[in-house]
């Protein structure tokens, strides 16, 4: 035990590590997020605010001007920087000072931090690189004053302000973001040019050492995300040298890790058909499997996790010839992160716990124990690819359950960039519960969901609806013509985010075969949701206002027949709740009845243990209720 969090306490986050923890979804407490010296001889992290750094077994609080984020090393020096507020400032342990922005932080500026719209979609979740010889910083300038400024408010403490936000909404102005290159010592020394007025969005970036030489390596994206750059910058003359150029007809598809510069080459992730390496731009043939993530590049071999059948993930070195070695087994979900020659290897299980292991260098092998909690009930879903496109699902039922038809329950999320039907037990530990309160739970990722290929998830464009809600329908009718447990006389559905817009969708536009929703925090009109996300699978709504019509829930609101719950956070800044509340308001100037149950001081995620509980037991009695008569069992209309 280096540190011991719970003994500590998070103590009092700030505001930017609450929005840091939002965006990557992080709901665990202590510590969440560290960085290591290259050599491992110093760990640092930031914990409510401050700086603590290990070394030698010990670990010791650092002195900081406070609302400390994003701690990063020197490479060979003694200093660490972290991002403070809206300002950059580095520490030698002793004394702190200011390198970039203000102590009093500007109203739009801010310096070394991911705007909005790269840490929500980007995966670009910081905003300052070292230089690989320490001395200098290339560091993000954000000014968000192009951007709507909106209001998020807390209607339960009316004495306090609302907050603003500055929300970059579909068709809207962005951010505009800067790269600078910085002395440490001496302030902003040069302004980075990308050509901005080509390519808007700055995906990611990285400082380092290629064949002797600095480059500053960026990756960035016209508005409409047809064209990716991978480009060389210069950092003393700011000369840009472009080394890859990608383009697609429908969008450019971001691939975290990558690019990665090896003595292979550069490595990257390419749309062939297959998601397939590629290395110098050269894509290399591994047969049918679709890589999902790059790892790093060991001992002449990319190390990376493919999948065999959009359900599993496994840790496999690719050779540059094209041969495949398997570190994991097919059939569960591993992950793995790697460097020196050693490897933490995890695999999760879809009928029991995640394994955690090290593979040191030395080929010796250490067991992690864990100390996570179980679901405490037998959760062993049954894997299915049913229906014509062969859709991935997912079914749990009961415990011991005898046979007999039970109401179903569709618990999708349903859209791009994530996927429900994983060969992990935790994946469904919530599925099964609403299984063992007597429900055929049936899960299913559809057109637009990833691990199938390039082309089945570009299947969407243009519309959020159409086939999205078709795959669902398709999957449950299938899987029902060979299951007699499923009884589609009573089909409810839940979802949250994609999945409460797919919940609501589904029993509008059919309820003749959906007859309840609980819709959790739904994009209801996908003119209120952020650029470039939206604008990626439905394009820009001033040049095709069209997509934006078929996929709004707004407009089906008077068709509405069946029950509905709406659900939402009035703390969210991802999905605002004007988005349930517009559709509250159309239904209701509709006549449609429904509920909805506001959340206060909730973000999208619903972190607080308590409420995500309760959220259950009331989303499996506003079920039970809407799907079954307790006297006659028919179905309410």
């Amino acid at each position: 035990m280096l540190f011991d969090a719970g003994a500590h306490g998070d103590g009092e986050l700030t505001a930017a590590e609450k929005a840091r923890r939002e965006r990557k979804r992080e709901q665990a407490g202590g510590v969440v997020a560290y960085v290591a010296r290259a050599d491992n001889s110093e760990v640092v992290f930031a914990l409510g605010g401050e700086l603590h750094v290990v070394r030698g077994g010990q670990t010791t609080p650092i002195a900081t001007n406070g609302n400390a984020f994003d701690p990063r090393f020197e490479p060979g020096g003694a200093r660490i920087m972290y991002a403070s507020g809206s300002s950059l400032r580095v520490t030698n342990g002793t004394t702190d000072r200011l390198v970039l922005g203000t102590d009093e932080g500007g109203e739009t500026v801010s310096w070394g931090t991911a705007e909005f719209v790269a840490a929500e979609e980007m995966g670009r979740t910081r905003g300052y690189w070292w230089s690989p010889g320490g001395g200098r910083v290339v560091a993000c300038r954000v000014d968000t004053a192009p951007v709507e400024q909106w209001w998020i408010s807390s209607p339960e403490r009316p004495e306090v302000a609302p907050r603003p936000i500055r929300y970059p909404a579909a068709g809207t102005s962005n951010a505009e973001v800067q790269l600078w290159i910085v002395d440490v010592e001496g302030g902003p020394q040069r302004q980075l040019d990308w050509v901005r007025d080509e390519f808007e969005y700055l995906a990611d970036v990285s400082w380092l050492e290629v064949d002797g030489t600095e480059v500053i390596r960026c990756t960035v994206q016209t508005r409409d995300q047809k064209t990716l750059v991978i480009l060389d910058i210069d950092p003393d003359s700011g000369e840009a040298t472009e080394l890859q150029r990608v383009t697609d007809t429908q969008w450019v598809e971001l691939q975290a890790g990558t690019p990665h510069q090896s003595d292979l080459g550069v490595v990257t992730i390419v749309d062939d058909g297959r998601r397939r390496l590629a290395i110098d731009g050269n894509t290399i043939d591994h047969g049918d499997y679709q890589v999902r993530n790059l790892i790093g590049v060991e001992a002449g071999a990319v190390l990376a996790t493919v999948t065999t059948d959009g359900t599993d993930s496994v840790v496999a070195r690719l050779a540059p010839g094209g041969e495949v070695d398997m570190v994991s087994e097919p059939g569960h979900f591993a992950s793995a992160v790697a460097g020196g020659g050693t490897m933490a290897l995890t695999t999760a299980r879809p009928d029991g716990d995640t394994d955690y292991e090290i593979r040191w260098a030395d080929g010796t092998t250490s067991i992690v124990d864990s100390h996570g909690g179980s679901p405490g009930f037998p959760c062993a879903p049954e894997f299915h690819f049913v229906a014509a496109r062969a859709l991935a699902t997912a079914l749990c039922l009961p415990a011991n359950h005898d046979g007999s038809p039970l109401p179903v329950l569709l618990d999708p999320y349903g859209g791009p960039h994530a996927q429900r039907v994983l060969r992990q037990r935790n994946a469904f530990s919530t599925s099964q519960w609403f299984a063992e309160q007597g429900f055929a739970v049936v899960v299913v990722d559809g057109r637009g969901t990833p691990g199938r290929g390039p082309a089945f998830e570009r299947e969407i464009w243009g519309d959020f609806a159409t086939k999205v809600l078709d795959d669902q329908i398709d999957a449950l009718t299938a899987l029902a013509a060979s299951r007699d447990e499923l009884d589609l006389s009573r089909v409810g559905i839940r979802g949250w985010s994609f999945g409460g817009y797919l919940a609501a969708l589904a029993v509008m536009r059919r309820p003749d075969v959906v007859h309840a929703a609980v819709s959790g925090a739904p994009v209801t009109d996908w003119a209120l949701y952020d650029t470039h996300y939206t604008e990626r699978y439905i394009g820009h709504p001033a040049r095709h206002p069209d997509n934006y019509e078929k996929s709004s829930l707004i407009s089906d609101a008077p068709t509405l027949s069946r029950p509905l719950m709406l659900i939402h956070g009035l703390a969210d800044d991802n999905v605002v709740a004007a988005h349930t509340l517009k559709l509250s308001q159309a239904l209701l100037e509709a006549g449609r009845p429904h509920e909805v149950l506001p959340l206060s001081g909730v973000t999208h995620m619903t972190p607080q243990a308590q409420v995500a509980e309760n959220l259950l037991h009331l989303q499996r009695d506003f079920l039970m209720r809407a799907l079954v008569d307790p006297n006659e069992g028919e179905i309410r209309s």
